[in-house]
């Protein structure tokens, strides 16, 4: 596992459904990584494509989309965290809002999978955030709590668990919360105990080369997310340049 506490920030390349072999050959080519700034660069890809990036590597970090909640067994069509720890993971998203739409995972699920993942060496980036409605009604710090509460295992710690606020509504929207919104929401989640107080929290939803200045100048947000802009190459460069 490595150590969370050798970087001031993170910033992880979601690519969700998307991705082929030559996409991957040109995005490492142009990959511009400057590691005198000591940021953390991971890219979370498909399955089919971790192997192949993990020879492919250059000055960045292993990430999955999602694991299995079953160590092993009669689960077609599961991968477990053994198996990405073998395939040289090194992160891995859980809960985030499309798994949990899409896929009904509850919290209870989250908890599972960021426990197996603890297990095999791998930092689970716990996604927890709320609905458009939900923020008009007024209910976002009890949503995070929540979350939190039931998504968050015994076992994860500041040196092994990474927490990303991602508010659903700004996911591939192009519409972010403002800067003290933002804020507002990473101080409440260090706030909730002493535990989570020190955890390394990032945001994610919407995030681009336009904002994720102005984002990572905030000194209690310790990164991004990136969904969308992370698929384009030269907008990739900036946010993390």
């Amino acid at each position: 596992m490595i150590d969370l506490s050798h970087f001031p920030s993170f910033f992880i390349a979601n690519w969700k459904l998307n991705s082929s072999f030559e996409f991957i050959n040109n995005f490492i080519s142009s990959l511009s990584i400057d590691k005198s700034t000591k940021k953390c660069v991971a890219i979370c890809a498909p399955y089919i494509y971790l192997n192949y990036l993990e020879v492919k590597r250059k000055d960045f970090y292993l990430g999955s989309q999602d694991c299995s909640c079953f160590e092993e067994g009669a689960y077609t069509g599961e991968i477990s965290a053994k198996m990405l720890n073998e395939v040289g993971v090194n992160f891995c998203i859980v809960g985030h809002s499309e798994r949990r739409q899409y896929f009904s995972e509850s919290n209870e699920i989250v908890k599972l999978k960021a426990i197996r993942l603890i297990e095999n060496n791998i930092i689970p980036i716990i996604c927890v955030g709320e609905t458009l409605e939900e923020k008009k009604n007024n209910k976002t710090q009890n949503v995070l709590k929540h979350q939190l509460k039931k998504s968050v295992p015994e076992s994860s710690n500041q040196f092994n668990t990474i927490i990303a606020y991602e508010p659903i509504w700004a996911i591939g929207t192009g519409l972010t919360p403002s800067l003290e919104e933002i804020e507002n929401a990473h101080r409440y989640i260090k706030n909730l105990s002493k535990k989570l107080f020190n955890f390394k929290i990032i945001y994610g939803g919407s995030v681009n080369s336009k904002n994720s200045n102005l984002i990572s100048k905030i000194d209690i947000v310790n990164g991004a997310l990136i969904g969308g802009a992370s698929l384009k190459i030269n907008e990739f460069n900036q946010i993390i340049s």
